[in-house]
């Protein structure tokens, strides 16, 4: 049998908004009152119903995340941020996994707005028109987490891939490697297409190395298209020395497949990744890698959708967080 509001008011002799406003921690309740109420809601395992109270006050205190591959430890880190910040604030999560998929994409916009959600952190690597124009229609806040949206419509939390990428090439041609792969996330993203591709270019120009296609390969951060990659960039006549890999996951292929070709890490060939999830120190040699800060990106994103919820002053839509390079066995 449920417990409701009116047995707990009835059982103390007071009346439902007195209940109420001991529920919602409204101090204006007398002590001795507030007591007897507690009192009684511990007695009769009172639980308030969350969707009715979300109906009267227009807040169900539940934030919608949807997330691309619930399996990724990269997206998992990035999650795990989100929700430290939401039981910090008091806010529920809902989690969907939308498989990069942009048709269920929308249509969890739709489920989560359904299920009466205060805001929404949504990760993505494809942000389409589409994608914008509905999160431009939605009733309430959206922020991107580790995820561009090129006319910066739509509130988000990044680091600077350009740079990133740009550093770690740049670190390469420093030490004197002229043959250096690429090995990138899918080029319809355009955090590879667009922002990783130009550090990578300008790197090269600046050293007066010529670019050659060939160097570039494109995977889908499957340990599978690393192995696929590092197969390909060996077969090469002019073997690269050094690449840079655009997942952690695409990075264990290519050093095992290098591994398979008796090509040693890192003296014959340097790797540097770019996410420095956890896999980059559960392999041998252990990972160089770009360290985005994930967990930071999260709860950033949290944090700023929670400003958004709660109508605080905002300053800064678009947020760049710092990066830096985490040098381990993959480099010499």
């Amino acid at each position: 049998m449920n417990i409701t509001i009116y047995d707990v008011a009835r059982e103390a002799n007071v009346s439902m908004a007195t209940v109420s406003r001991v529920v919602n921690g409204n101090p204006n309740v007398k002590p001795v009152t507030r007591k007897k109420v507690l009192d009684v809601i511990e007695r009769l395992g009172y639980r308030p119903n969350a969707v009715a109270r979300g109906l009267a006050s227009k807040k169900t205190t539940t934030v919608g995340v949807i997330i691309p591959d619930i399996s990724s430890i990269f997206y998992a880190e990035l999650a795990r941020g989100i929700e430290d910040i939401a039981t910090m604030y008091n806010y529920n999560i809902i989690l969907s996994n939308s498989d990069q998929n942009k048709d269920k994409e929308l249509h969890l916009i739709q489920t989560m707005l359904g299920k009466q959600v205060d805001g929404i952190v949504f990760m993505g690597g494809y942000i389409t028109e589409e994608h914008v124009q509905e999160f431009e229609k939605t009733s309430v806040p959206i922020v991107l987490a580790s995820s561009l949206e090129e006319s910066k419509r739509i509130p988000s939390v990044n680091i600077n891939y350009e740079q990133a990428t740009y550093d770690a090439i740049k670190m390469f041609l420093d030490k004197g490697h002229q043959h250096v792969g690429f090995v990138v996330g899918p080029m319809r993203e355009p955090i590879n297409s667009t922002h990783k591709m130009k550090g990578y270019e300008r790197a090269l120009e600046e050293a007066a190395v010529p670019y050659d296609e060939a160097f570039v390969i494109e995977g889908d951060y499957t340990y599978d298209a690393g192995l696929e990659a590092v197969e390909r960039l060996l077969n090469r006549e002019n073997k690269p020395t050094a690449v840079y890999v655009g997942s952690d996951e695409m990075a264990l292929g290519v050093l095992h497949g290098a591994y398979d070709k008796g090509v040693q890490v890192p003296d014959e060939l340097e790797v540097i990744s770019s996410d420095n999830t956890r896999l980059s120190l559960m392999v041998r040699p252990q990972l160089s890698s770009v360290v985005q800060p994930l967990y930071d990106i999260g709860a950033v994103s949290m944090r700023l959708l929670t400003k958004f919820m709660n109508k605080e002053n905002v300053e800064q839509n678009i947020v760049e967080l710092p990066h830096r390079i985490e040098f381990r066995d993959s480099t010499k």
